[in-house]
């Protein structure tokens, strides 16, 4: 897993958005995060300088200090809403989308939009926590992804 510049954060690998709208997560992300384990995960929009968004599972968030997403939320926690539905909730997006055995998700063209993503952008993953990682879209980072001169991954 490299990290781009010391003292950074870590980068699983890139992961890029296919033509059908769906994109695999890297397995160190997978296998870190258990990210499979439910059949479905949780994501929610990035920071405004990252952009792309965050992905999780319920066995990660709810018992953790944002677990109160889900307790407010309640459609949101019994998944009672339609597959990659975005609910507003101070200042972010939430929503839930099924991850194959195999850690790949389909977006779809509507939540691309949602997103402000794009068939063929690459997306950086990203350790965020010890509750999600963030496949960024912009930024800082991702420049420096551009430059770096090791191994990145590719999904």
């Amino acid at each position: 897993m490299p990290q781009l510049n010391k003292g950074g954060k870590f980068v699983f690998g890139k992961s890029r958005v296919r033509q059908d709208g769906s994109l695999c997560l890297p397995e160190q992300a997978i296998e870190e995060y258990q990210i499979c384990r439910e059949g479905r995960v949780y994501f929610f929009t990035g920071a405004k300088a990252t952009g792309g968004f965050c992905v999780t599972r319920k066995g990660l968030l709810a018992p953790s200090r944002l677990g109160h997403i889900l307790r407010e939320n309640p459609d949101l926690d019994v998944y009672a809403l339609p597959a990659g539905t975005l609910v507003p909730y101070k200042g972010r997006r939430y929503g839930w989308l099924e991850v194959s055995p195999e850690g790949r998700l389909f977006l779809g063209e509507a939540l691309l939009r949602e997103l402000e993503l794009a068939p063929g952008m690459e997306l950086l993953c990203i350790r965020s926590s010890n509750i999600a990682f963030t496949m960024g879209a912009r930024g800082p980072l991702l420049e420096r992804a551009k430059n770096y001169a090791g191994e990145i991954p590719a999904y």
